[in-house]
């Protein structure tokens, strides 16, 4: 393996930029991390990964697998299930059952969920003090003559690297300045869904509902709005995302949560059975409401330019009705893992100016292989949360056409094969970085 002749910058600190900082290292790429925030944290409650995600995770890393099964909680049972939350008979969710919709093998355990601070602890861990730099707003990156990239701060300080890549969220900056600040696509756009999230304590949860309710994941469907529920924290903790369809815009431009009244998520699920009506009423009041934005409308074109690219949800925020967009924030690491490792395997004798080169056609491979797939991803996590809704004007609220539609989606996400991912990443790449060292140029 090479000795690092570059360093990589990483703008934020969440699941997918400190995934991607553990794969580099491993590979003997320096990298830092620059987090706007005080402190490592995480928003969200729960988080769930499916095999394809797993089995990344192993590519980038094998301790980042091993760190999520330290947190992981099994489900109790191998299959997900859509229950019909809207048309459940009855008044005591102790007593009745919400209908059977549909159900879907999820393979031997499962998929195993955790807490969304708690998985991020346990990455956190494994890098060394001083590679995340916090309070570092950013503000602008230059490109220098090299091919270097000064990193400029909102405090004023500044920072230099090879390659800059952009893990800093829904929110990103970053895109804002590998697409410009006017271009459709550097912001995300709200999808007219918000998600009221809540841990319930597990001991309340299974006095309300019964030990069958709570001991695995479910989804429960009905009109204009539907819930997932699965259990985390070792099976402490019960994770709820009751999403309402709501027409109005969102009145907040600068932010995506709000302080809102239970009561107004009640009211969406009113109509529904005993077990969802019984569910938020264990949901803590006030309780904020996630505003669901997402890159549909205006995909980006790139999530590279230069030396810059982006990465996560910076790249694809998609709405999170797969449960599969930090899955694929960790299947782009493996990729930029990939490149950049084979990129500084041909650096020992490059100039400058070929090491810059190479550096652009690794993120430009990286781009090659990842948007298609991440962009689909988008597209249908919109899809599905109309689905779940019985908004889709061919399936409605017919069981066997929402099976139809849900199991092929979620077997494109969960079969996946990595393997031949990585393989086509080494090809590409090989292809694209034979040019450049024989002093020519490499375009798409």
């Amino acid at each position: 393996m090479a000795t690092d002749p570059i360093e990589v910058a990483i703008v934020g600190a969440g699941i997918t930029g400190i995934t991607l900082a553990l794969g580099l290292r491993a590979r003997n790429i320096r990298v830092r991390i620059f987090e706007r925030a005080r402190d490592l944290h995480e928003i969200g409650a729960g988080i769930g990964f499916t095999p394809n995600a797993e089995w990344a995770m192993r590519v980038v890393d094998p301790r980042i697998h091993a760190a999520f099964k330290r947190v992981a909680t099994p489900n109790a049972s191998d299959w997900f299930q859509w229950v019909d939350g809207f048309h459940e008979a009855g008044t005591d969710p102790r007593e009745t059952e919400e209908p059977l919709l549909f159900k879907i093998y999820l393979g031997e355990r499962g998929f195993e969920g955790c807490h969304r601070a708690e998985f991020l602890g346990e990455l956190a861990r494994l890098l060394p003090e001083g590679t995340v730099v916090f309070q570092k707003s950013l503000e602008t990156v230059e490109t220098l003559e090299d091919g270097a990239q000064v990193l400029r701060f909102q405090d004023g300080s500044t920072a230099r690297a090879h390659a800059v890549i952009g893990c800093d969220g829904i929110r990103s900056r970053m895109r804002r300045l590998l697409l410009s600040e006017d271009h459709p696509g550097a912001s995300a756009h709200y999808s007219h869904k918000y998600a009221a999230r809540g841990l319930i304590p597990m001991d309340r949860a299974r006095e309300a509902l019964g030990e069958a309710k709570v001991a695995t994941r479910l989804m429960h469907l009905g009109p204009d709005a539907h819930a997932l529920t699965f259990p985390v924290a070792q099976g402490s903790l019960l994770n709820v995302v009751a999403f309402v369809t709501d027409p109005r815009p969102w009145p907040h431009a600068d932010r995506l949560t709000a302080p809102g009244r239970k009561a107004d998520v009640a009211a969406a699920f009113a109509g529904f059975g005993p077990t969802m009506r019984t569910i938020i009423d264990l949901l803590p009041d006030p309780i904020d409401q996630w505003a669901v934005f997402d890159l549909y409308d205006h995909p980006p074109e790139t999530y590279a330019r230069g030396n810059l690219c982006i990465a996560g949800d910076a790249a694809h925020a998609a709405a999170p009705h797969h449960g599969a967009g930090a899955g694929c924030g960790i299947e782009d690491a493996a990729v930029l893992c990939a490149v950049l490792e084979m990129a500084t395997q041909r650096m020992a004798a490059a100039t400058s100016q070929e090491k810059a080169a190479l550096t652009r056609v690794a993120l430009e491979t990286y781009d090659a292989i990842r948007r298609e797939r991440a962009q689909w991803l988008v597209d249908s996590s919109r899809a599905i949360g109309n689905l779940y809704e019985w908004q889709d004007a061919q399936a409605g609220s017919d069981a066997a056409k929402c099976h139809d539609e849900a199991f092929w989606r979620s077997h494109r996400i969960w079969d996946y094969d990595i393997g031949a991912m990585m393989q086509q990443t080494a090809t590409v790449f090989e292809a694209r970085a034979a040019a450049v060292t024989k002093g020519s140029d490499v375009k798409e």
